[in-house]
């Protein structure tokens, strides 16, 4: 295929992540061109598709994976839907973009970055903080040493409750605010500080507000301890009221940097109301709320999907990949363990049997 045209692109899922997928496509459309959609909710796909202007829709993701020219398919499902998936499609020569978390356990990681390989397919990880202007311009301080040698880095994500339903129930999803949330920290703080070894985390959490929609975790703390002395921090919650709160702050021997997604291109708004798409989401869009202008351009999204594409023409090297979607499993698991047990737990940490990371903050392994 001549290199210069567009990658043609399949999203698998219609809603909220789908949805912000395919406005990321249409932002910077000069790389990739959505071709399909598939979701097996009956009218879902066909709403989205309306809305974008996709010309084919599936509700089998297997059969537009038969679509010939699809090169790149994006997975926006559920968690637990995320191993099976890729395989399907690296074997079907199509490659890969996975939303977080990769999947639930160390083994489905392995067999995912296996099965792409062996295939000759890219598994590219889905995390947009590595694509955030603020959080790129941060990293590039740092790097050019201007804040000398950097020894914390935390990251928060915080607001009232998951934007995909399906997250309450920790059998889909694996496990609560944390692997909603954590993910996108862990994987921060690692490439931020140049992808150094996790020694070890040390993590508490519990269910203090949501009780009523799920067992799983609604806010969780957790500290990571890197090789070369830097901590992460990162802080996570379903239980934040008062609208979104996701931000980051780095401190090093000569300086330090705050960056915040919402305050300085929010919108304060009061509402007796709510608005907006985020009512379906969350229903905490009344009274004070920070509303971002560009919200996708400001979290990276576009930048992301075209980075993407670009790497399926050669054009770039990826800078996210399935290796480092299982070096955030490995640390989701431990983080699980030292909450459930109470300790710190040193990395590697491999349990064997594990069905979903959540299980080992309902019954840790003891002796660890």
């Amino acid at each position: 295929m001549p290199n210069h045209e567009k990658v043609k692109v399949g999203i698998i899922g219609s809603q909220f992540e789908a949805d912000i997928q395919a406005a990321s496509l249409k932002i910077l459309p000069e790389e990739a061109e959505l071709v399909a959609v598939a979701s097996p909710t009956a009218g879902h796909p066909e709403a989205l598709a309306a809305k974008y202007g996709i010309p084919n829709c599936y509700h089998d993701y297997r059969e537009m994976l038969k679509q010939r020219d699809i090169e790149m398919v994006s997975i926006t499902a559920p968690n637990y839907l995320h191993a099976s998936m890729t395989i399907d499609i690296a074997r079907a020569g199509k490659h890969v973009v996975c939303e977080k978390p990769l999947c639930m356990t160390l083994e489905e990681a392995d067999e995912m970055i296996d099965v792409c390989r062996q295939q000759g397919v890219l598994l590219m990880y889905a995390e947009e903080l590595l694509f955030t202007p603020k959080y790129v311009k941060a990293k590039q301080i740092v790097d050019e040493g201007g804040l000398g040698k950097v020894y914390l880095v935390k990251q928060s994500e915080r607001h009232f409750g998951p934007h995909s339903p399906w997250f309450w129930d920790a059998e889909r999803s694996g496990g609560g605010a944390l692997m909603d949330l954590g993910c996108h920290g862990i994987a921060f703080c690692h490439w931020f500080l140049g992808r150094p070894r996790i020694k070890s985390v040390l993590c508490q959490m519990g269910t203090y507000v949501q009780g009523d929609k799920t067992r799983a975790e609604d806010n969780s703390v957790c500290i990571l301890e890197f090789e070369g002395g830097a901590v992460g921090q990162v802080e996570n919650s379903w239980a934040r009221r008062g609208g979104m709160d996701d931000c980051i702050e780095v401190y090093g021997e000569g300086g330090v940097i705050y960056a915040d997604l919402h305050m300085g291109n929010a919108l304060p708004t009061y509402s007796e109301y709510g608005f907006g798409y985020a009512v379906e989401k969350a229903p905490d869009t009344k009274g004070w709320t920070y509303p971002v202008f560009d919200e996708h351009w400001n979290y990276g999204m576009p930048q992301e999907m075209r980075h993407f594409a670009r790497c399926v023409r050669g054009k770039e090297e990826c800078l996210v990949t399935g290796e480092d979607g299982r070096v955030v499993q490995e640390a989701l698991y431990a983080a699980y363990q030292s909450a459930g047990s109470g300790r710190r737990v040193e990395l590697p940490f491999r349990p064997a049997g594990v069905k979903r990371p959540i299980d080992l903050w309902w019954n840790p392994l003891p002796n660890l």
